[in-house]
């Protein structure tokens, strides 16, 4: 056991040697200490968002689960979210600082997946979100391309756009909006988005659901913009191999086939923040209303 004390919070963890990658070698200590390490570049980004918590206690070859109800047992410091949900309420952890970064670490967790809107308003998104998922494995520059294609069309209407790799399999395309909105309006102008951006490669794009269906064709998923549905959080370690991080990046490495939805890892993702500020740090910035975006959306449709 080791004790961890970041001012006046402090906790016991436990396990440290753990492999938790075992391809890489990176342990639950090498984990807690990434989430010590990047607390500054990730906190703007789950500061006052509901999570669920994906939970890895004993490494990523085992089978995890997600967590959404915050443990009893989880120290007081964690503050606590408590939303209606369809039949009652639950009780979500949240993260205001480094020490409950930390301490979820050391419960295991991996990857955090936070909602799309803040806590003051909850039914209010301040984002909306399109997920590029490639039809097959290594298929990527249809992906960059995709998210490009999405990049001018929200330009057009008035948005901007920002974007970060999964870590996973393709791009979150994410744009900012005015939380004057709820998810409904929200959900409905990002699908007629994804609708018109189909319509111009309805060979090489879906906005299929099943898999079926959609015939090798890369999926633009627009469910995720409702009450309730998260989103991975920047700078997240996703559960792969490599320990991949979910990364936000600038358009112009979109641009370049050295992308990849894995390129940034724990093992490089520092040296990337020492020579390059966050692409995402004056989202907030750009947040615009809906209203007139929806106006010329309509005009097109």
């Amino acid at each position: 056991m080791t004790r961890k004390k970041f001012g006046p919070y402090a906790f016991e963890a436990s396990n440290e040697d753990k492999i938790f990658y075992p391809d890489c070698d990176v342990t639950k200590g090498d984990v807690i200490g990434y989430y010590e390490k990047i607390a500054a570049w990730m906190l703007p980004y789950l500061k006052d968002r509901p999570l669920n918590l994906h939970r890895f206690p004993d490494g990523i070859e085992t089978k995890g689960f997600i967590q959404q109800k915050a443990g009893d047992y989880f120290p007081d410091w964690i503050r606590r979210i408590t939303l209606a949900k369809a039949d009652g309420k639950i009780t979500h952890a949240a993260v205001d600082h480094k020490a409950a970064l930390a301490y979820l670490a050391d419960q295991g967790v991996i990857t955090f997946h936070a909602w799309l809107s803040r806590s003051d308003k909850i039914r209010k998104p301040g984002q909306i979100v399109f997920d590029l998922d490639p039809p097959r494995e290594g298929d990527f520059a249809a992906v960059r391309q995709t998210a490009l294609d999405l990049r001018d069309m929200l330009d057009q209407l008035g948005l901007a756009a920002f974007v970060k790799t999964t870590g996973s399999r393709g791009l979150h395309v994410i744009c900012p909006v005015k939380r004057n909105a709820g998810f409904r309006r929200t959900r409905k102008f990002a699908a007629d988005v994804a609708r018109c951006l189909v319509a111009e490669k309805p060979d090489a794009l879906t906005i299929e659901q099943r898999r079926e269906p959609r015939k090798g064709r890369l999926f633009v998923d627009t469910v995720r913009n409702s009450y309730g549905h998260t989103l991975v959080a920047p700078y997240s370690l996703r559960p792969l191999p490599g320990a991949p991080v979910a990364t936000p990046v600038s358009w112009s490495e979109v641009r370049k086939k050295s992308l990849t939805p894995h390129r940034y890892t724990l093992a490089n993702i520092f040296r990337r923040l020492a020579q390059k500020k966050d692409p995402w740090r004056a989202m907030r910035r750009h947040a615009r209303d809906l209203a007139d975006p929806e106006k010329k959306l309509k005009a097109i449709l």
